[in-house]
C-alpha cells in the first residue's frame, strides 16, 4: 500500500490569506499546506480520502490518472468542495463512486445539486455513483475498510482503516469501542491543530497522548494549522515513531 498526503492543513491552509504570521511566510515547502486530503494506492486501485478546496492542484502534482472511489470524513466545504473537478476522471472512467454517512450524501447533494441530478442534466457536469455507509465495515474491489466513528465537537465523523493503516482527521474525541478497532496498526494518521486546546480538534497534547493509547508502529499528524509552529522545530520535539506529515509525502506500508 502506497499512501500519498496530498493536504496536510486546515481549513485555511498555508499560508492563510493576509496572514503575517511567521510560519504563513516560511520558505520551507514543509510548511507550506494545502487542505487535508489523502490517496490511498492498493492493489491496482486508488482511493481518494476527501476530496477538498484543492482537488485540483493535488491531482496535477501527484500524478493521479484514476480514482476508484472517494471515501468522505464529513461533510465541512475543506473536504468536499472539489467535487465538480472530479470532471476528468468521469470523462476516462464514467460514473465515480462515492462512499459516505448518509447525512454527507445529502449535504453534497444540496451543494453539488447539477452533479446529482438525474433528468436534464448538464453534459459537462460528472456523475458519481453514491453509496451510503454506516459503521460497520464495507468492501471496494474485494477490500475491506473499516470505518472509524469519531466526534468533531458535536459532529458525527468517519475515519477509516484499510488493512494495518487507519487514517483519522477532525477527531476531537472518539469512544473506548472504536479504538478498539485501531489495534495492530502499522501506521495511524491522526489530526494535531495546534499546541492550545481547540473545542473540536485534538491539540498535540492529545494527539500524542492518543497515539500512545493506539500503540502504532508508526503515526504522522496532520490537519496542521500554523499555530503549530515551524515543521522542522516541531518534528524535533517528537517521539521517534511520530512525524509530522507534509504535502506530497509517500510512505509506503
Amino acid at each position: 500500500m502506497k499512501v500519498t498526503f496530498l493536504g496536510t492543513g486546515t481549513s485555511q491552509g498555508i499560508p492563510v490569506i493576509g496572514s503575517t504570521h511567521p510560519v504563513c511566510l516560511s520558505k520551507d515547502k514543509r510548511d507550506k499546506r494545502l487542505r487535508v486530503s489523502a490517496l490511498i494506492e492498493l492493489d491496482g486501485h486508488t482511493y481518494l480520502i476527501d476530496c477538498g478546496p484543492d482537488f485540483r492542484q493535488q491531482m496535477l502534482a501527484c500524478g493521479c490518472e484514476k480514482i476508484d472511489a472517494i471515501l468522505y470524513t464529513h461533510e465541512h466545504s475543506d473536504h468536499v468542495m472539489g467535487l465538480d473537478d472530479i470532471r476528468p476522471f468521469y470523462f476516462k472512467q464514467g460514473d465515480i463512486p462515492i462512499y459516505a454517512h448518509k447525512r454527507v450524501l445529502k449535504s453534497l447533494k444540496k451543494k453539488f445539486d447539477y452533479i446529482f441530478k438525474t433528468e436534464n442534466k448538464y453534459p459537462g457536469a460528472p456523475t458519481v455513483s453514491p453509496n451510503k455507509i454506516k459503521n460497520r465495515p464495507f468492501v471496494i474491489n474485494n477490500q475491506e475498510i473499516i470505518p472509524i466513528n469519531l466526534k468533531h465537537f458535536e459532529l458525527q465523523v468517519f475515519g477509516f482503516r484499510i488493512n494495518d493503516f487507519a487514517y483519522l482527521t477532525d477527531m476531537k474525541t472518539i469512544e473506548d469501542k472504536e479504538v478498539e478497532k485501531l489495534k495492530g496498526l502499522k501506521v495511524l494518521v491522526v489530526n494535531a491543530l495546534r499546541i492550545e486546546p481547540h473545542y473540536s480538534h485534538l491539540n498535540l497534547e492529545e494527539a500524542l497522548r492518543f497515539i500512545k493509547r493506539v500503540n502504532p508502529e508508526k503515526a504522522y499528524l496532520t490537519h496542521i494549522s500554523y499555530n503549530l509552529g515551524f515543521h522542522e522545530t516541531v518534528e524535533k520535539t517528537l517521539p521517534n515513531n511520530v512525524f509530522l506529515a507534509y504535502d506530497n509525502l509517500q510512505i509506503t506500508i
